[in-house]
């Protein structure tokens, strides 16, 4: 007699799908996975949905070895974006992480407009990227980090607020700034600066000494490797990244304390902390990668408790 097993239930199908992205988590995002173990079952699962569409994504694009597979990978992603958000395709018609991801925004009321967002913002990285001014270096930070923000306080907040969200925005635009400035000397070699040219030319430089600083990676010429020019930009750009970070404190400090506030704290301060790192490493972002080390995380994690635990500040009332 030949034994056959039964179809797997939605649920148990619905189940393996989060693992899937629990799985894409776990391998891409270090310091999201860890924080992630704070938040409430349904949240995390839900966390990791999200997190696996952005990195699939990203990365299919990314990985493409010239501009006509970049722009057909990127085609790729939208129509896999259009088969996620169409009910007619069935669940085992998706990608291992698809149904998991389809349930997240249905169940959270998600936009697809922010998913459609995120692809434009990838879109900006297809080619040699190069940034004019504040303005468009914001615009950017909005398509590949801030939506990311208000894509998590859906999964957080049953109901945010215009407010909440825009605090989730402006932690998103403090992390990316923060990547920014830590890849300086990977993002040349992939023909890409993201520092406006206006701020360059405002500490008299130029896209040439991008490429001279890169060189003196290769040589390990320690003298010429940067000057004080760099690091006086560096420290505008530091100083600046922290001002977005200190616009979405308040915003954390409203979660909810069911481990959600503990998880956006944790994520807030490593990322922060890689800008003490720049400072530490005198700002050689192209021979140095800033990173936050394992004792320093351990006492950032117990901060993260603490600013937790700490009641949401009270609203000021208007005047009269």
């Amino acid at each position: 007699m030949t034994l056959t097993s039964p179809a797997a239930s939605p649920s148990a199908s619905l189940d393996a799908s989060y693992g899937a992205c629990r799985e894409i988590t776990r391998r891409h995002a270090r310091s999201f996975y860890l924080a992630s173990h704070t938040l409430p079952k349904g949240k995390r699962r839900e966390a990791w949905a999200v997190y696996a569409f952005c990195r699939v994504a990203d990365d299919a694009v990314d990985l493409a070895t010239d501009d006509a597979s970049r722009r057909a990978a990127l085609a790729a992603q939208e129509r896999g974006l259009d088969r996620l958000f169409d009910p007619r395709i069935e669940a085992a018609a998706l990608p291992s992480w698809g149904p998991a991801f389809r349930d997240t925004c249905e169940r959270r009321g998600i936009p697809r407009g922010y998913f459609d967002g995120l692809l434009k913002g990838i879109s900006l990285d297809c080619g040699a990227v190069r940034i004019g001014s504040w303005a468009e270096l914001d615009l950017y930070c909005h398509h590949v980090a801030s939506l990311c923000g208000l894509v998590m306080t859906r999964i957080f907040v049953a109901d945010p607020d215009a407010e909440l969200l825009d605090h989730a925005a402006a932690l998103g635009t403090a992390m990316q700034l923060t990547n920014i400035l830590r890849d300086v000397g990977e993002d040349w070699e992939r023909d890409r600066i993201y520092l406006p040219s206006y701020d360059l030319a405002k500490f008299g430089l130029g896209e040439g000494d991008i490429a001279a600083f890169h060189k003196d990676k290769a040589t390990k010429n320690k003298a010429g490797k940067t000057d004080d020019r760099f690091r006086a930009l560096m420290r505008f750009e530091i100083e600046r990244a922290r001002e977005w970070y200190q616009k979405a404190d308040p915003g954390i400090a409203r979660l909810p304390n069911d481990g959600t506030r503990r998880t956006v704290w944790t994520m807030r301060l490593l990322y922060a902390a890689i800008l003490d790192e720049i400072e530490r490493n005198d700002f050689d972002v192209f021979t140095r990668r800033a990173r936050v080390g394992r004792w320093r995380k351990a006492s950032l994690l117990v901060e993260a408790w603490l600013r937790s635990h700490r009641p949401p500040p009270t609203p000021t009332p208007e005047p009269r």
